[in-house]
């Protein structure tokens, strides 16, 4: 799967999920203030991640993730690191 691929799944599923405006899905957006997760939404995506992606996720790993270009690189990276193994 490319980057590509990956950033086009992430927002499809932001907008459908978490009824998030398309406009607003750009990379330097804060996943809370920008985009209006709150801590139940962090649960839902960690749901919605591990069955899009089908990896899965710990809580740890959301600690430093605020923007969507963090959230975008951390998926990146386990994707990668998955279809490597």
């Amino acid at each position: 799967m490319t980057n590509e691929e990956i950033i086009a799944k992430i927002h499809d599923f932001m907008i459908e999920e978490f009824e998030v405006e398309s406009e607003k899905l750009i990379p330097e957006a804060n996943l809370k203030d920008t985009l209006g997760l709150d801590s139940l939404d962090y649960i839902d995506l960690v749901v919605v991640i591990e069955s899009n992606f089908k990896f899965k996720v710990k809580p740890e790993d959301f600690t430093d993730i605020a923007s969507l270009q963090d959230f975008y690189d951390y998926v990146i990276s386990r994707v990668n690191s998955k279809e490597l193994a």
